[in-house]
C-alpha cells in the first residue's frame, strides 16, 4: 500500500473509506477487532481518570490553584480527545470503516487534531510554570491564577490557529491507517499539504518539546544546585529525586506519546513514493490516543494532596490514614544564598 492509497479512488474490489468494510483488503478482521478492542479499554479509562480529575477539582477549592488550572486543562482536552476521537474510533473499527461519512471524517479529524494540541502545549505550560515558580528566573515575580488562564487561553488559541488551516484548502482531513480515524493529510504529498505538515511538526512538536526540555533541565540543575549549598541533605535529596523521577516520566511519556506519530507523518510527506502497511500507518495514530489515559495518572494522580481530596470524595469524607501527609517539601535556602539562582520557593 502507497501512502496515497489510504484515500485513493477504490480498486481492485476495495470499497471507499466511507463505503465499507475494509477488511480483508487492508488488513485482516482481526486487526480491526484488536484496534477495537484497545480503543474500548482507552474511552473507559480515560473517561473514568480525566472525568475525576475534573470533578475533584471542581468540588476542592484547595485545588484551585494555578498548576492545578493546567492540569484540569490538561485533563478537558484528553477527555474531549477520548470522546471525538477515540469513541468514532472504536465505533469505526466495529464496523471495519469510517460510517460516519466524509463531513463527520473532517469533523474527526480536525477535533483530535485541536483538542490533542491543546493537551501537548498544556504539558509545555505546565513544565513553564514548574521552571518560573522553582527557579524564579524573574525574581519575585509570582504565577498567579490569571497567568494560568492566560496560559490555557493560549493553548486553546495556538492550536485553533495551526488545525483549522486543512478545513479551509491548506492541507486536509483524511482517512489513515486502517481508515477508521482520520487526521491531517500526511499521505499524498504535493507542496500544499507538505508544507502544512512542515509546519505543524515546529509549530506544534518542536516548539513545546524544546520547551519542556528547557524548563525541566533548569529545574533539576536549580534542585542539584541547592542540595550542593544546603545543610538539609536528606530533604533536599529525596526532593532532587522525587523531581529528577518526574522529568524523565513526563519526557518519556511524551516522547512515546508524540514521537511515532509526527516522525511517521514527517517521513512519510517527505517521502511520497514510500510504501506503508496500514496497519503499520494506523500505530503512531493509537499512540497519541493512549496518552489520554497515562496524561492524568503522570501529572496528577502523583500529585499527594489531589491524591488525598480524591480518596476523601470516593470514601465520602473518609480519607484513609497516611493520605493525606504533603508532598515533601524542597529545602529553602540557607542565608546568603540568592532564591532566585538555586532555591525553588515552593514545594515541587
Amino acid at each position: 500500500m502507497s501512502p496515497s492509497s489510504s484515500q485513493a479512488p477504490p480498486s481492485n474490489g476495495t470499497p471507499g473509506p466511507f463505503d465499507g468494510p475494509q477488511w480483508p483488503h487492508q488488513a485482516p478482521r482481526s486487526m480491526y477487532t484488536s484496534v477495537a478492542v484497545l480503543m474500548g479499554v482507552v474511552v473507559v479509562c480515560a473517561s473514568v481518570v480525566n472525568g475525576l480529575v475534573i470533578v475533584v477539582s471542581i468540588r476542592y477549592k484547595k485545588l484551585r490553584s494555578p498548576l492545578n488550572y493546567i492540569l484540569v486543562n490538561l485533563a478537558l482536552a484528553d477527555l474531549l480527545v477520548t470522546l471525538c476521537g477515540s469513541s468514532v474510533s472504536l465505533s469505526n473499527n466495529i464496523n471495519g470503516f469510517f460510517v460516519f461519512g466524509r463531513r463527520m471524517c473532517e469533523l474527526e479529524g480536525f477535533m483530535v487534531s485541536l483538542t490533542g494540541i491543546v493537551g501537548l502545549w498544556s504539558l509545555a505550560i505546565l513544565a513553564l510554570e514548574r521552571y518560573v515558580v522553582v527557579c524564579r528566573p524573574l525574581g519575585d515575580f509570582r504565577f498567579q491564577h490569571r497567568h494560568a488562564m492566560s496560559g490555557c487561553a493560549f493553548t486553546w488559541s495556538w492550536s485553533l490557529l495551526w488545525t483549522t488551516p486543512p478545513l479551509l484548502g491548506w492541507s486536509s482531513y483524511v482517512p489513515e491507517g486502517l481508515r477508521t480515524s482520520c487526521g491531517p493529510n500526511w499521505y499524498t504529498g504535493g507542496s500544499n499539504n507538505n508544507s502544512y505538515i512542515l509546519a505543524l511538526f515546529v509549530a506544534c512538536f518542536v516548539l513545546p518539546l524544546g520547551l519542556i526540555l528547557f524548563s525541566y533541565t533548569n529545574l533539576v540543575m536549580t534542585l542539584r544546585a541547592a542540595a550542593a549549598q544546603q545543610k538539609e541533605a536528606n530533604t533536599t535529596q529525596q526532593a532532587e529525586r522525587e523531581v529528577t523521577r518526574m522529568v524523565v516520566v513526563m519526557v518519556m511519556a511524551f516522547l512515546i506519546c508524540w514521537l511515532p506519530y509526527t516522525t511517521f507523518a514527517l517521513v512519510v510527506a517527505t517521502n511520497k513514493d514510500i510504501t506503508i502497511q496500514p496497519a503499520l500507518a494506523s500505530l503512531p495514530s493509537y499512540f497519541s490516543k493512549t496518552a489520554t489515559v497515562y496524561n492524568p495518572i503522570i501529572y496528577v494522580f502523583m500529585n499527594k494532596q489531589f491524591q488525598s481530596c480524591l480518596l476523601k470524595m470516593l470514601c465520602c469524607g473518609y480519607c484513609p490514614r497516611g493520605t493525606g501527609r504533603a508532598t515533601p517539601e524542597t529545602p529553602r535556602p540557607r542565608a546568603g544564598i540568592p532564591m532566585n539562582k538555586v532555591s525553588p520557593s515552593h514545594p515541587v
